[in-house]
């Protein structure tokens, strides 16, 4: 891709963040419908939900990719569902625990087999072998990013 002759629909960062949108926009239209939902608001219910055991906002946010303040919001906004509780870190009181309660697991429940539909829903549209495809793909781009981490924080 020469500087003059570049093309924006072979940009990979452009492509990934096209069909990243594009695909969880759509998913994002069925939680919403049902739940209410934001997007931040599912993010932080999925990152609790799938390690089923309390977590930091911090944690949350690294987990999700969430910026903090996108996550104090959904957090704030759980809460107020009574789908998440919040309690102190006894070592450090400026850190809390959140933790799904009764209800915000049984939410999680019902999302994760909404998620389960839409995914049946995409391996069909994308065919056995696209999905193989997209999964070696995603997986070297995912161990790219890893040794970069590494290698920012040996510096």
């Amino acid at each position: 891709m020469a500087s003059g002759n570049f093309e924006l629909s072979a940009f990979l960062p452009y492509r990934l963040n096209r069909a990243a949108e594009f695909v969880a926009l759509r998913f994002a239209a069925q939680y919403k419908a049902r739940y209410q939902l934001t997007r931040p608001e599912w993010r932080t219910l999925a990152a609790l939900g799938s390690t089923g055991r309390p977590m930091s906002a911090t944690e949350v946010g690294a987990h999700s990719a969430m910026h903090k303040t996108k996550v104090s919001r959904a957090v704030a906004a759980l809460e107020e569902r009574r789908w998440l509780t919040r309690s102190e870190n006894e070592g450090d009181r400026r850190l809390e625990h959140l933790q799904l309660t009764k209800a915000g697991a049984g939410a999680y429940g019902e999302l994760t087999a909404l998620a389960a539909s839409y995914q049946a829903e995409l391996d069909a549209l994308i065919g056995p072998t696209g999905m193989q495809a997209l999964a070696v793909g995603l997986d070297a781009v995912e161990r790219a990013i890893g040794k970069l981490e590494r290698r920012d924080t040996e510096r």
